[in-house]
């Protein structure tokens, strides 16, 4: 894992606090910097968002929406939040890269290539109460 700044929306924290305990999903939202969703950048992972991301430690490059759990679809690109790359990349900012230890133990890099659609920034923002 990394020290850099990651920012979640309060929309956004509000319903991945009723999912189920996360470990590595509650370490990262523990360290975010929560803003609403009109002071969200534009490049910032936000749930919902579509992502293209490298896996520094492949070269592998994907695009992906991170989504809930309930949404979850690999047939269709949709991660779960609660996925390794899901939780990984929430709250980055394009350029941004974190290391990430996935379940088989090994340790990669991803970083965030561009957002592509951002609910936030389309003007689609997630309401506090569901």
């Amino acid at each position: 894992m990394t020290l850099d700044l990651l920012i979640i929306t309060e929309g956004d924290l509000a319903l991945l606090r009723k999912l189920p305990p996360h470990d590595e999903l509650q370490t990262e939202l523990d360290r975010a910097i929560v803003v609403s969703s009109e002071a969200v950048p534009a490049d910032v992972v936000t749930m919902n968002s579509r992502v293209h991301y490298v896996d520094e430690t492949t070269g592998e490059r994907r695009l992906v929406k991170i989504v809930y759990p309930a949404e979850a679809d690999a047939a269709e690109g949709k991660v779960s939040v609660l996925a390794p790359v899901g939780a990984a990349l929430l709250g980055l900012s394009i350029g941004q890269a974190i290391e990430w230890v996935f379940p088989d133990g090994t340790r990669r890099r991803l970083r965030v290539e561009d957002v592509d659609d951002q609910p936030e920034s389309a003007g689609r923002p997630v309401a506090l109460e569901p």
